[in-house]
Parts: structure tokens; sequence; C-alpha cells
């Protein structure tokens, strides 16, 4: 669904994307990882055309995306934070999705709507909602329109447990749609049920792309940040990023 070829992008002098070549394929969860700074946002953003590559090429559905916005209509995407006008009521927000998208209700995906009770704060203007139900809301907006690509960036960021495990098993239930997945996220530990495939980005490369199963026989290591700490400890700029996700992933299972 998305076939990424000789990709580069350059920022001055920092070389966000060097080279990336990839191709995503429908029924994938892939996890976008790597370090701060590694070109995950770049690569997404020049997936979505809010960037522009200094050169190589970017295929959706076999289709070269030229500065047509017209392929993102088939794109779900929910950013690491979520930037309304302030004075927005979250109502209004959806209607004029909705309004711009001209897609008939039936079609609507309501379900995180519902699950995560948004239409009770529909009177609410925007500024009045904390971080985490701003992620509620660009969740729901990211599946509004089920589309049949999802690109999720840091999507459990600043979320209650209870809505995390509400968002991942609406992740799962998309995956078995068949759908195109993209996630990045430092939380590894919440992409262990979700991936099928790992691409690991460092300093704008891409140190690998291999599916979860591979990943799993190569290292002998069930968990994914178990997997990825074996393969990249070697690299001490990866090492100190892999201590950094642990200490993450122990702070979280022991508050």
């Amino acid at each position: 669904m998305i076939r990424i070829e000789n990709l580069k992008k350059k920022f001055k002098k920092l070389q966000a994307l060097d080279d990336i070549n990839a191709i995503f394929s429908s029924g994938q969860v892939i996890s976008l990882i790597g370090p701060n700074g590694s070109g995950k946002t770049t690569l997404i953003k020049t997936i979505l055309g809010m960037v522009k590559a200094d050169s190589g090429k970017v295929f959706v559905d076999s289709k070269p995306i030229n500065g047509d916005p017209s392929y993102r209509s088939n794109i779900g995407y929910m950013p690491q934070i979520g930037r309304y006008p302030d004075n927005m009521k979250v109502g209004h927000l959806f209607s004029m999705m909705k309004n711009i998208r001209t897609v008939p209700e039936s079609s609507l995906d309501t379900d995180l709507l519902v699950r995560f009770n948004l239409v009770s704060i529909f009177d609410k203007p925007m500024r009045t909602l904390s971080g985490g139900t701003r992620q509620k809301v660009s969740a729901a907006l990211a599946f509004y329109f089920n589309p049949d690509i999802l690109i999720l960036d840091e999507p459990t960021a600043g979320l209650d447990p209870l809505s995390s495990e509400i968002l991942k098993e609406k992740i799962l239930q998309e995956k078995r749609k068949n759908k195109l997945i993209l996630i990045t996220s430092h939380i590894l530990s919440d992409l262990d049920e979700l991936t099928t495939h790992v691409m690991y980005l460092q300093e704008g490369k891409m140190i690998f792309l291999k599916d979860i199963e591979t990943l799993r026989r190569e290292t002998g290591e069930d968990k994914l940040v178990k997997a990825i700490a074996g393969i990249m400890r070697s690299d001490k700029k990866n090492a100190l990023w892999i201590d950094e996700v642990l200490a993450i992933k122990a702070t979280k299972e022991n508050p």
C-alpha cells in the first residue's frame, strides 16, 4: 500500500532521511522505532506530504503522491501532539471534519467516540481539555473516516491505562480488517501484541526492517524491547537509547 524509494531529506546539516527504501503492505502493523532524531517523524510527515523530500519517491496504492493531496483521504493520522483552535468546541471539530470530507454518516467509525465518552464533552472548547483528553480526540479523529491506512505517532502517550488499553484493542480490531497501520512509540511494551514488523531508524538510516517472528527467532527473545536491546547494544548511541526505553518500561511496571 505504501512504497518508499531512495527517500532523502536534509535539514541544513542534519540528514533526517538517508536513502530509505521500504514496502508496507495491507495487514501489517509496522512499528517505527529508534532514538529521538532518528527520522521517524520526518518519514511520517513525508508520507503525509507535510514534508517534501529532497529526492526519492513515495507511492500510496501504487500511485506517486507528487503533491496531489487526494490520496490522504484514505489515511487516518494521529499526531503526537494534536493542535486545534482553542475556542473550537469538540463537537464542532468533528462536524467540521465530517463536512470537509463530505462522507455519509453510515460510513463513519464512531467506536472511539463512544468508548472514550467524547460525546459528553462536545460542548467543551478545546482549550479546556487536558493533554490526555486531547489525545483521545486525536485518536477518535484518526479512525473516524474508516481509512485503510492508519499512521499513529506515539498514540498512547498521555493516556491513562484504561484508555491506552481501549486504543490498543481498537488497533487490533483494525489489524484484523487487513488495514495497514504505522505506529511510533517509545513505550515498546505497548507494541508487543500489535506489531507484525519492526523498522528501526538511526540518524536517518534504516538499520533494519524485519517481521517480528524473525526478530524473535534471531534474538531468542519474546518481548520486543529485549529483542531490540539484544540487537542494538553493540552501538553506544543505541545502547543509551535502549537504557532509556528499559527505564521507561521499569517505571511503567513499578509506578
